[in-house]
Order: structure tokens, then C-alpha cells, then sequence
């Protein structure tokens, strides 16, 4: 009785998703084209292969955040400790790796990750603190945490830059590396029964309660894959920069949070993809790069990426009107 309920919860929204992605994803697309060719035509560098290379390897961190993301607010939660997370997991890994070596640092830097994680999950689903004023907490904390165990100053990394070496077609390992958790995030949501439950509590939490699912457990572990994407991208910072600071990773979950909502990813739940969360992290990346190569300041790019999220927010709000219907 319980599984033929849920197959028809999972049948219905499946139903809603399915008739709603073609035109989405054909929009986004449609734009995203659009940005291309402006900038071709505005600046000759724009389609060389290079400048692409350059495009995937700056949304590699965005990217491999928001994939974490993705996960969380199709099961209508959010994570905005994503930036500072990264930050910290960065700056304690600086630290291990020049007391104890490079190879235990990785270890330290994966479980202080999947432990900030943990920390986000046990408080939205144990106390039941709203997941908005957690992870905006926990944003102001690990901020204060690695400013002021960091300090003003860059802890440099030395002999570790795997991120930057450029194996294939000459894309750097840090791109690749979002590509397979880009997949690894698609085929979690599309064919897994975790995946599923996902959608079904994002979809309708006291129902999904109701027909047997741990919601509780399932979303625990949601925010336990948002830390482990802190984690990645921490890793992959100091990798790239050689070294980490307090200021690192500031903005970077308004850049997250736009290009999920933008790919289509709804604020209450229940509806959402990795493939429209690329096209989002796409139509950012195209813009800011195309932006850059025309000389815009980049002050510009922060207001474009403010119009962006409201646009997308404005467009999730319409959808949901147009849904309830």
C-alpha cells in the first residue's frame, strides 16, 4: 500500500517535472545561445577553444557547489554556508598540509567538510532550525573562524597543484573534476531511490512522511553531499591559487544559488535537474566571461549576476502560479 502510494506521488510529479523540463531547458538553451552570439560577434576570442577552456575552468568551484545545492533545494532546503564552508575547509587544509603532509591534510579537509555538513544537518533536522537562519549562522561562522584563524594574511601551499595540470584536449583537472561530479550529482537524482525521495519530500514533506519515507535521514544526508562539495572545491582552491585567505570564497553563494534557480531548480521544491543547473552555471559564466572580454568592469558583473537571481526568482514565482492553476 505504501510503495503503490508513493509510486503514484513519484508518477504524478514525475508527470509535472516531465511536462514542465522541454520547454525550460529549451528557454535556457535559447538564451543561452542568444549570449553566445552577442559576445562572438562583440569580440573575436570569444569562440576560440581556449577562452572556452577558461569558461569551464572558472565555473569548476561554482559549479561542483551548486551540484551540492541542486540536491538540497529540489528537497526544498538550502545551504548559503557554501562559500565560507569552502573558505575554511581551504584554510584547514593549508594548515594540516604544512604540519603533517599533504596526503593526511586531504583527509582532514574531507571530514572537516562533511562535518560542517553534519553540523547543517543535525541542526535543521534534529533541532529543527529553519535551514535559512542555519546556514546563514553558520555563514557568519566559519567566516569569523577563518579570518581570524588565518588572519589578514595568505597560508601558501606548497607541492599542490594537481588542479591546475592540463591532461586532456588541455583542460585543467579542476574542470574535469566537475564534470564527473556533475554526472555522478545527475544520475544520483535521475536513478537512484534516494534521488527519488528527494523529490518526493521536496515535493510534499508531510506526505512523503506519511507514505514511509525518513525525511528526516534523507535530508540529513543531502546536506552531508553539500560538505562533501565543500570539501571538493576547498581541495581545488588551494590547489589553484597555491594558497588561502580569509577573503576566499566570498559572494560565491549568490553565484550558487543563481545558477541553480536559473537552471530551473524550484525555491519550494520538488522540481528541478542537474542538467538545467548546468545551463544556469552556462548562462552565468558565459556572461561574465563575454563581460570581461569586452572590457565591462567587473563590478558590473556582480550587478548582472543581482539581475540574473531576481529574474530567475521572479520566473519560479510565475511557474508556481502557473502550476497551481
Amino acid at each position: 500500500m505504501i510503495d503503490q502510494s508513493q509510486s503514484g506521488t513519484d508518477n504524478q510529479r514525475n508527470t509535472s517535472r516531465s511536462g514542465l523540463a522541454l520547454p525550460e531547458s529549451a528557454a535556457l538553451m535559447v538564451f543561452l545561445l542568444l549570449e553566445v552570439a552577442f559576445f562572438s560577434f562583440s569580440s573575436p576570442f570569444f569562440l576560440t577553444w581556449p577562452n572556452w577552456v577558461n569558461i569551464f575552468t572558472a565555473m569548476s568551484i561554482t559549479g561542483i557547489l551548486a551540484a551540492g545545492g541542486t540536491i538540497l533545494l529540489i528537497g526544498g532546503q538550502f545551504d548559503l554556508s557554501v562559500g565560507s564552508g569552502m573558505a575554511f575547509v581551504a584554510l584547514i587544509f593549508a594548515l594540516a598540509a604544512n604540519a603533517m603532509g599533504i596526503f593526511p591534510a586531504i583527509l582532514v579537509a574531507l571530514a572537516t567538510g562533511i562535518g560542517i555538513g553534519a553540523l547543517n544537518g543535525f541542526l535543521v533536522t534534529v533541532v529543527g532550525v529553519n535551514a535559512l537562519i542555519t546556514t546563514l549562522g553558520t555563514l557568519a561562522i566559519f567566516r569569523g573562524l577563518t579570518l581570524s584563524i588565518g588572519g589578514a594574511s595568505s597560508v601558501r601551499v606548497n607541492g599542490f597543484d594537481w588542479a591546475i595540470y592540463r591532461p586532456l584536449f588541455d583542460i585543467p583537472l579542476s574542470a574535469l573534476l566537475f564534470v564527473i561530479v556533475a554526472i555522478a550529482v545527475g544520475v544520483l537524482l535521475a536513478k537512484t531511490v534516494f534521488g527519488r525521495t528527494i523529490y518526493a519530500i521536496g515535493a510534499n514533506e508531510s506526505a512523503a512522511r506519511l507514505v514511509g519515507i525518513r525525511t528526516k535521514r534523507t535530508l540529513f544526508l543531502a546536506f552531508i553531499a553539500s560538505g562533501i562539495c565543500m570539501a571538493l572545491t576547498g581541495l581545488v582552491s588551494a590547489s589553484q591559487l597555491g594558497s588561502t585567505s580569509g577573503t576566499t570564497g566570498v559572494g560565491l553563494e549568490l553565484a550558487v544559488v543563481t545558477a541553480i534557480i536559473l537552471g530551473g531548480t524550484s525555491l519550494k521544491g520538488g522540481i528541478g535537474s542537474m542538467f538545467g543547473t548546468i545551463l544556469g552555471l552556462l548562462i552565468v559564466g558565459v556572461l561574465n566571461n563575454g563581460m570581461t572580454l569586452m572590457n565591462i568592469n567587473s563590478t558590473w558583473q556582480q550587478v548582472a549576476a543581482g539581475i540574473l537571481l531576481i529574474l530567475a526568482v521572479s520566473f519560479d514565482q510565475l511557474r508556481q502560479r502557473f502550476i497551481a492553476r
